[in-house]
């Protein structure tokens, strides 16, 4: 998972770098005042996206497998948790319904 957030920040990285110089240099037009970082970023952002969605599919695929790995067991933890209580509350009933006279 930390591989892809990297791989996605250095094509952010790029894009911005890009995008920055291609809005100093006239290609694309200027923001209004002092928004021009702003307009930078969101464009960067706006280009990062779909070049991500693109070139990271197979990276994306690879985390989301590790992920539902880590969800798996996750829950196979809590399954065996909750029966290990069952069994024990059972039991204490059983023990404690025995000794008690009635």
């Amino acid at each position: 998972m930390l591989r892809y957030t990297l791989m996605r920040l250095g094509i952010f990285a790029g894009c911005l770098v890009i995008v920055w110089g291609a809005v100093y240099s006239g290609l694309f037009p200027r923001g209004f005042g002092d928004s021009n970082i702003l307009w930078v970023l969101l464009l960067s952002l706006v280009l990062s996206a779909p070049i991500s969605w693109v070139v990271l599919r197979k990276e994306r695929d690879r985390a989301s497998v590790q992920i539902v790995g880590r969800v798996d067991r996750m829950k196979a933890n809590l399954d065996a948790n909750r029966s290990q209580e069952d069994l024990a509350d059972d039991a204490s009933r059983t023990q404690g319904g025995a000794a008690a006279p009635n």
